[in-house]
């Protein structure tokens, strides 16, 4: 049975309980936004009532909670009608007047965690903070989808596992494509779009190559670097005297920690084990390596920028690159007129990466990627692609 019109229930309370009818219309205009009530879910509820509410709507908070619970429950919404006068509510919505609105948003976080209803994160997919009208649609979906399992009693409910099949199951009412396919097109969509026309014209005829999963290939100057730690137990510092070896060594050590110091050797790590053993970890870390997370953005615009060149397999010499680089960046805007030196730290070190993990070939006249790094260079724009967006604060 749908749920009674909003109209028609404002209209009985306005009889019924007049000095409430006021603050239930507010309240139900800013928790529906003018659809019908009957698509109004539990996480709808509990984010207008701990989060929009106290700092979006003005007046008496608590009495707009309660009033909005009245119109609620002659709806016959009874259960988020109760959410309305909840202690859970109450708390919250004291915490914000008594504490402010970083511990306020806290304890919102930390009660919308604890109904169930709130989608986890899953292999496939990160969630946005910032969600574009796809992810919202999937992460609206799949709350319902949890709050129906919880509803019906399941005491032994893998939210990750629910999660993961209503993303990537085909849907009738999507024609057939999954959620995950909408929200990955969304973000490829966003990302191809970013700013300035020379970087979307670059990367434009990246948005239907990156859309599939990139297959994970062999590295071997890696996977020879720690099969020999692992068999010799340690390796000398002195082993490695070629400038590509010494940097492999390098990343090996500090960047992925599969190596570590003893003394004047390096001995393979638990870390180390695992990629040897796990050929999709040893290419997830790999390709991790170069458009690394925690760098300043202009420093991985002009890795990313580096990689899109690159990724044909065209002979390039650096200095080209890194005028084709500062070309791209600089119509971005990042720099009003970028130069090639400025982006020489980033684009020289990418390309130092990639020659130390056999993803490249060249020296100081020319660089081409090799075929495992055309793959590896279309993997790591595709997780760079497809990165959820968050607010700053949010990591």
């Amino acid at each position: 049975m749908s749920a009674p019109d909003v109209t028609a229930l404002l209209a009985e309370l306005e009889r019924s309980e007049p000095d409430l009818a006021e603050e239930a219309r507010t309240a139900v205009e800013w928790l529906t936004g003018g659809d019908p009530l009957e698509t109004v879910t539990q996480l709808d509820v509990c984010e207008f009532l701990w989060y929009t509410l106290p700092l979006k709507v003005g007046g008496d908070h608590e009495r707009l909670a309660r009033s909005l619970g009245r119109l609620l429950h002659l709806g016959g919404l009874r259960r988020y009608a109760a959410l309305c006068v909840s202690p859970t509510t109450q708390q919250i919505l004291q915490t914000y007047a008594r504490e402010g609105e970083d511990a306020g948003t806290a304890a919102y976080q930390e009660a919308l965690e604890a109904t169930g209803v709130l989608p986890p994160d899953v292999p496939e997919l990160q969630w946005s903070t910032i969600m574009g009208p796809e992810e919202l649609g999937a992460h609206v979906a799949c709350s319902a989808a949890l709050e129906l399992a919880i509803l019906a009693g399941d005491d032994d409910l893998d939210r990750v596992a629910l999660t993961r099949r209503w993303l990537t199951e085909p849907r009738g009412d999507l024609g057939g494509d999954s959620w995950l396919n909408r929200v990955h097109g969304e973000r490829l969509n966003r990302w191809v779009l970013g700013r300035g026309p020379a970087r979307r014209e670059l990367a434009q005829p990246f948005e239907v190559r990156l859309h599939a999963p990139v297959p994970a290939q062999q590295i071997p100057p890696l996977h020879g670097l720690l099969s020999l730690a692992a068999s010799e137990e340690s390796l000398p510092l002195r082993l490695a005297p070629s400038p590509e070896a010494l940097r492999l060594r390098d990343l090996a050590e500090r960047e992925l920690s599969a190596l570590r110091r003893d003394g004047a050797r390096l001995s393979i790590t638990a870390v180390g084990r695992r990629l040897l053993l796990s050929p999709d970890a040893m290419w997830e870390a790999v390709t991790r390596l170069l458009l690394p997370k925690g760098e300043q953005e202009f420093e991985l615009a002009a890795r990313e920028a580096a990689l899109m060149l690159l990724a044909d397999g065209s002979l390039i010499s650096p200095a080209e690159l890194r005028r084709r680089v500062a070309e791209v960046v600089g119509d971005e805007g990042w720099h009003p007129a970028t130069e090639p030196g400025d982006v020489a730290k980033p684009v020289d070190d990418l390309v130092g990466r990639l020659t130390a993990l056999g993803l490249a070939f060249g020296d100081e006249l020319a660089v081409r990627m090799s075929r495992v790094g055309h793959f590896a260079a279309l993997a790591a724009l595709r997780a760079h692609a497809l990165r959820p967006r968050q607010y700053v604060s949010a990591g």
